[in-house]
């Protein structure tokens, strides 16, 4: 069938079905919907759709699949895998009009909510209740629910809380071929296979959430913030191993070297110091007596490591300047260059200072600036290479420096991602993670929910295929591929 006919008919089909006025093929709806959050180039959407209920998702999915047509999931597009981009022109649906809470109950503990409802929209919603969404990623301000679950994403206090699987209780999903279940239970009494786990960082390639049950979480009695500064990153590092191995979880522990830190401070000007190589945000909560014990250990170890100085937050205000500077940074690096290259791979604790010290050397190599902004409580490294898209030659640069720090990683007993998924980006490294028996496990998985693969094709798994639309990027020197 001629594609411009197909998305004729795919596109009447879907005004009929759903709404003209939540079914889009304009130029600028294409334009906006064809990339995400990442370094990769914009795919090609056919249509773009914004179901606002289940039932909506349900006849999105099955007209896709009477023209057998591929379906990206997608919500605020934040992501920085790849995992939104359209490949070969699929059916995007865009769940940002879902965004109701639609219940929340005190006395269990959890709420229903659409997969559109942004996160940090959620724990606002909260405030004054006791209760908060724990996971808070960078993007919080602007990331959805749905997304957060595709992505299983993290944040700065997934160290002593957990990442989303933690605090999804049961997922309303669409899957694949039209039919409406639901994985796992509010009352936590779903008997068989954790099939709720497994669609918690899917990628969208399993289904779609359309109601997403998440737990709420207690806000701590008492919270206290310290901001610790170093002249040595290698004292910084291992300050963090140190507070660990003395049986101290506290609810975050961030980490920012020196040029992250002078970025951050000429952008929001929340009192870091400048002159420092490192600085570490340690957050502790919980009994008062118990945070005040913590604040003290942690302020010793801390100064026994090579602290400069500790400075405990001394008021909320205080608090949230500290915690302002760190949530800034990925957009204060724009004072920089216009673009960034975020890595997200996962160290062993222990090898925090060989594994900065070798992103240091490489991107010296190829001559590019890095900065590193990170969860160190958990080894969830962020090393930014940050460059202007627009010189020549800096892609490949760029390219091949992610790939020798991600195998950097793996060398040291790391994994590939912490929160950010796998997506388009890392695909490629599946290969170095995982054996031959393990990628066919989970292509197993994944037919298990998509036996005709179109829910988020070329995604996640290596495979022959690729998204011809944007693997030019991704052809490294060596001749792979996406």
């Amino acid at each position: 069938m001629n594609r411009s006919r197909g998305n004729d008919q795919l596109f009447q089909e879907l005004c009929r079905d759903i709404g003209t006025n939540r079914v889009h093929r304009d130029g600028a709806s294409q334009l906006l919907y064809s990339r995400d959050g990442s370094a990769f180039p914009g795919g090609i959407p056919g249509v773009v759709c914004f179901p606002e209920t289940t039932q909506h998702v349900v006849d999105c999915i099955k007209a896709a699949n009477r023209h057998d047509r591929s379906f990206v999931p997608r919500g605020a597009g934040t992501g920085l895998a790849g995992g939104a981009v359209p490949c070969d022109a699929p059916l995007v649906i865009s769940t940002t009009k879902m965004n109701s809470i639609l219940e929340v109950n005190y006395e269990k503990r959890f709420a229903w909510v659409g997969p559109g409802v942004v996160n940090l929209d959620l724990t606002k919603s909260l405030a004054g209740t006791g209760f908060h969404f724990a996971p808070d990623p960078s993007s919080q301000q602007s990331c959805t629910i749905g997304g957060n679950v595709a992505n299983n994403s993290g944040g700065p206090h997934c160290l002593a809380y957990g990442v989303t699987n933690a605090h999804i209780l049961a997922i309303e999903v669409v899957l694949p071929d039209g039919t409406l279940v639901q994985l796992g239970d509010v009352d936590g009494h779903a008997s068989g296979y954790d099939l709720r786990g497994v669609f918690v960082g899917g990628e969208g390639t399993l289904g779609i959430a359309t109601r997403i049950a998440v737990k709420l979480t207690p806000d701590p009695p008492e919270i206290r913030t310290l901001l610790l500064d170093f002249m040595d990153v290698a004292d910084a590092a291992k300050t963090v191993s140190a507070i660990i191995a003395s049986g101290i979880v506290p609810a975050a522990i961030e980490m920012m070297d020196k040029r992250i830190v002078n970025v951050v401070e000429e952008f929001v000007k929340v009192g870091y110091p400048t002159d420092a190589a490192a600085v570490l945000i340690i957050e502790v909560d919980g009994l008062p007596e118990g945070v005040k014990i913590e604040v003290e250990r942690i302020q010793s170890i801390s100064l026994e490591h090579g602290a400069r100085s500790v400075r405990v937050a001394s008021s909320d205000e205080e608090r949230e300047q500290i915690w302002k500077g760190r949530k800034s940074a990925f957009g204060a690096v724009a004072q920089i260059q216009p673009g960034y290259y975020l890595h997200d791979t996962v160290i062993p604790r222990t090898k925090l200072v060989e594994v900065l010290e070798a992103v240091y050397e490489i991107a010296n190599r190829y001559e590019l600036i890095v900065m590193n902004v990170f969860h160190a409580g958990d080894g969830n490294l962020h090393p930014l290479l940050v460059f202007d898209p627009q010189e020549p030659g800096i892609m490949e640069r760029v390219l091949v420096a992610g790939e020798e720090i991600v195998q950097v990683s793996l060398d040291a007993g790391g994994v590939l991602s912490g929160e950010h998924g796998i997506g388009l980006e890392k695909k490629r490294f599946m290969e170095k993670l995982f054996s031959e028996e393990d990628l066919a496990a989970q292509k197993l998985l994944k037919d298990a929910f998509d036996p005709d693969g179109r829910a988020n094709p070329f995604k996640v798994l290596p495979s022959g295929a690729s998204c011809s639309e944007v693997n030019h990027l991704n052809q490294l020197p060596d001749g792979a591929w996406v």
